[in-house]
């Protein structure tokens, strides 16, 4: 009898294995999203999914909050997704609504042929998916690289829908030159990832800790690396228009116009967009708070998650600058 069950016990690993595998050859990324199921419900976030026009969002969202709380919403950057804000999202579960979306054309999200996925264009998208999600209550948004250009756009162009802005690391304003501007003027793409060395030199230019960079063991790292191989003509494609485009200083232009209380958020050691954005922006916004961290680079966001939630924890509490 025990042979019998540990024999039906193998046959059914055996039949679950095959099952596994089957599913990863038809779909192969299932594999990267099963772990950011994972990290989801970590952060104790639900998902869901909304029809915004001829958009389809894919967001993450806790309503896990006091009936009062203000609602937090936070746009990723690019190459990036919504998973890249769940360490702060995970911090502030609990004490505000939260919503993590993924921009059209990026992570789960639709990505339409043709649609223009720049600073403008995704600002407007932003506040038609905000009303369908928060209806007509002002929310805080909070914006990463690109996502702080269009956080930027989004909050001048619509005051009344925005209480409170926080840009981190954001794009949008004319910083001194790097390695990494000086690509993205020359038309390369300096976030391309085509094989292990240029994942290892993506992950190096975002992180400036190398114990933060996320682990991508085999076979995860050759699906991302298809992916991302899949993406290089809608990445450059974006990049030419936010980073060398007519485009690319609007954020900064309109922040001019910002009166909502704001956070500026920067590294001190951002290889991407150079923390001298901070002062950029701050002369554009004077009743920004600021700060600058150290020891981490691009993705505060992840490095940094403490430091940055309590950031936006003292924007939503006390508000401007003193």
């Amino acid at each position: 009898m025990r042979s019998k069950r540990l024999t039906y016990a193998a046959t059914l690993v055996a039949a679950a294995l095959l099952l596994g595998l089957g599913l990863l050859w038809r779909n192969p990324y299932a594999l990267i999203s099963g772990d950011f199921t994972r990290q989801r419900l970590m952060a104790g976030l639900s998902k869901a999914s909304v029809g915004v026009g001829e958009d389809r969002w894919v967001y993450a969202y806790s309503d896990d909050a006091p009936d009062d709380a203000p609602t937090v919403v936070m746009l990723h950057g690019f190459t990036g997704s919504k998973e890249n804000w769940y360490p702060v999202a995970q911090r502030l579960h609990g004490r505000y609504r939260v919503i993590v979306p993924d921009l059209p054309g990026w992570g789960e999200s639709d990505r339409r042929a043709g649609a223009d996925y720049g600073f403008v264009a995704q600002g407007e998208r932003v506040m038609r998916f905000l009303h369908a999600v928060s209806g007509n209550r002002p929310v805080v948004l909070l914006g990463h690289s690109m996502g702080g250009g269009i956080a930027a756009v989004a909050a001048a162009g619509h005051p009344s829908s925005v209480s409170h802005l926080g840009l981190i690391d954001a794009a949008g304003v004319r910083f001194n030159d790097n390695r990494f501007g000086e690509e993205v003027l020359a038309g390369r793409n300096p976030f391309g990832v085509s094989n292990r060395p240029t994942l290892q030199r993506y992950l190096d230019t975002v992180f400036f800790d190398p114990k933060a960079q996320p682990w991508i063991p085999w076979p995860a790292d050759d699906i991302y690396i298809a992916r991302r191989r899949e993406d290089a003509a809608f990445e450059q494609q974006v990049l030419d228009r936010i980073g060398r485009g007519d485009e690319r200083f609007i954020p900064g232009e309109v922040a001019r116009t910002i009166r909502q209380p704001t956070l500026l958020l920067w590294c001190r050691q951002d290889a991407v967009i150079d923390a001298s954005a901070l002062d950029l922006y701050a002369q554009r916004i004077p009743q920004a708070r600021r700060v600058l961290l150290d020891g981490c680079g691009h993705m505060s966001i992840i490095e940094k998650p403490d430091a940055v939630a309590q950031a936006v924890v003292d924007l939503i509490e006390k508000g401007t600058r003193r």
